[in-house]
């Protein structure tokens, strides 16, 4: 396998990868240029945010071709068009065999989330001291443990301990389903998972399967009633938006648990969730933070 890689201005990078294809590239991907010098940009805005720009000002597109002969004829035919003009071939290359899957698996290893609460991919063995395993493999939905916002999370479900043993949980925004899982391990009952992305809900319904817990998964609407603990954990923006909502589902006495937050922007949620419910800062890490409260 051949990678042809070109550095193109960023109204050439539609037109390009176009081309591209159509000249029988397998795969065409595209990076800033720019990355990890201080000309880097960012591109992603939160949900209900317009991205800060549509594209990078230089681009990195990299073409992967079975043969170097169909590498080389796809450069030779791009050059001359207009809409490369300023544009520059970086090179053709043959990319290495490797085993890919070992690769992907020797980048996650496994995840403390407390001395004796981990999260441990299948291909691993728990650590010794852990009591409590999460079986958890990286998929399409979000959470592995990985990001301080799930830690977090998972950090205050553990510290509930027995407190959440026979409680209703729901895990607003499920993903993976990692937050109910971890409530489920913990002995919460009945716990529902919820989230507007089927593929989530199918990701959470596989991954208690495998840890051999049981919940509820299933779109937004499978939500109904008042729960002792509500988690969720998304974004700032969309937690602001949905700050009646959450509020609505949590019981007397019952806890509110908010992730996806940046430090930055915690005066934002107080203010957002003061009608309904008092909410503060109750952990920190990497300048995110866990944000609860109590009706």
């Amino acid at each position: 396998m051949f990678e042809l890689r070109l550095l193109c201005h960023e109204s050439a990078v539609e037109p390009v990868s176009e081309a591209l294809e159509a000249l029988g590239a397998l795969s065409v991907s595209v990076e800033d240029a720019d990355a990890e010098t201080p000309a880097e940009q960012a591109l992603f805005g939160e949900p209900g945010m317009p991205a800060p720009r549509e594209g990078w000002s230089r681009s990195r597109v990299t073409a992967l071709f079975n043969e170097e002969t169909a590498a080389r004829e796809a450069a030779r035919l791009l050059e001359p068009q207009d809409f490369f003009a300023g544009g520059e071939l970086l090179g053709i290359a043959a990319v290495a065999e490797q085993d890919w899957v070992r690769l992907t698996q020797s980048q996650f290893a496994p995840v403390e989330i407390t001395p004796s609460f981990w999260i441990v991919p299948s291909w691993h063995e728990p650590p010794r001291l852990a009591r409590q395993v999460m079986r958890l493999d990286p998929g399409l939905a979000f959470g592995t443990g990985t990001h301080p916002t799930t830690r977090m999370c998972l950090r205050w479900i553990a510290a509930q301990g027995e407190a959440l043993r026979a409680r209703r949980v729901l895990d607003y925004g499920c993903g993976s389903g990692i937050l109910a899982i971890g409530a489920a391990l913990f002995d919460a009952d009945p716990v529902d998972a919820v989230d507007i992305d089927p593929a989530a809900v199918q990701a959470t319904r596989a991954n208690a399967l495998a840890n051999g817990v049981r919940l509820s998964a299933g779109l937004p609407e499978a939500a109904r009633g008042v729960y002792p603990v509500v988690l969720a954990n998304i974004l700032a923006t969309p937690l602001k938006v949905l700050a009646p909502l959450l509020c609505a589902h949590v019981a007397p006495g019952g806890f509110l648990v908010l992730a996806g937050i940046l430090s930055r922007q915690a005066d934002e949620l107080r203010a957002a969730y003061a009608a309904h419910l008092s909410i503060d800062v109750s952990d920190e890490e990497d300048g995110w933070v866990l944000m609860t409260g109590k009706r």
